[in-house]
């Protein structure tokens, strides 16, 4: 299947994940299966270090598309559900450093692909929210889930409740967002972090995703021992012996490591 409204960019070790489907990028059924077969390609790609998420300098993602979703039966959504929450779990388990780049809007399922990342940059313009109670519903890619897990469960109860819009600067407040900047800065600056990464240990770096994000899951023996088991098997690759080796003989920070 070809990819009609997402793309993969590639420069430098960073991968873009490219949302255009003008006006507004809602995230229709299309759409779902583009982004989990675009999330596929670059876990897969040794030339992408890190990714960049991004809608474009108009709009991130308002939201899945209610117009399609309006003609769906119950049996409908039971047959696919599992991919509309696959598309954004793809995206948040790409083991390397994804950062979300939001402009404009981000609502819905576009606030839900926003929390797939592992940091969001977002303009001043921004707005977030998950407004699907509005609609009679509640979110289904995974908005109760992170949310509450990236804000704390009051504050997420009541964006969830209420359904009302967050602005950048409260977005930046609760946690929501990470960074807030002018509009044009937001997709460089997020190039920029993910830059960091490209001749970063890539082993390790996927190491430490796994065992936050599953230790997150668990209770803090289990993710200990999730460490535990993340941190003995850095010491197969090549990279640590390289790393430690460079530490040795130069000094921190500049070691040469070769994703190995």
């Amino acid at each position: 299947m070809s990819s009609e409204f997402v793309r993969l960019e590639v420069a430098d070790g960073v991968g873009t994940i490219r949302l255009d489907r003008p006006k507004m990028n809602a995230i229709s059924l299309q759409v779902q299966d583009e982004l989990t077969l675009v999330a596929a390609e670059a876990t897969a790609r040794k030339d992408v270090r890190a990714v960049v998420v991004w809608g474009g300098p108009r709009v991130f993602a308002a939201g899945n598309d209610v117009k399609e979703m309006s003609t769906m039966s119950y049996t409908d959504m039971v047959d696919r559900v599992d991919a509309l929450q696959g598309a954004v779990n793809a995206i948040a388990r790409i083991p390397k450093p994804v950062v979300a780049a939001v402009n404009g809007y981000a609502l819905g399922g576009g606030c839900e692909l926003a929390l797939a990342a592992d940091v969001r940059f977002a303009a001043e313009n921004a707005v977030l929210g998950q407004p699907e109670v509005l609609l009679g519903i509640i979110p289904g890619a995974g908005g109760t889930q992170r949310l509450p897990r990236l804000i704390g469960p009051s504050r997420a109860k009541e964006l969830l409740f209420s359904g009302r819009f967050v602005k950048a600067d409260e977005a930046l407040a609760i946690g929501l967002v990470d960074r807030v900047l002018p509009a044009d800065d937001v997709y460089p600056e997020a190039v920029t972090w993910a830059a960091q990464f490209a001749t970063a240990a890539p082993y390790a770096l996927r190491a430490v995703k796994e065992a936050v994000d599953r230790g997150l899951e668990a209770d803090i023996e289990t993710g200990l021992q999730i460490e535990r088991q993340h941190f003995a098997a850095a010491f197969a690759t090549h990279d640590r012996a390289a790393g430690m080796q460079s530490f040795i003989e130069n000094g921190p920070g500049k070691a040469t490591f070769e994703g190995r």
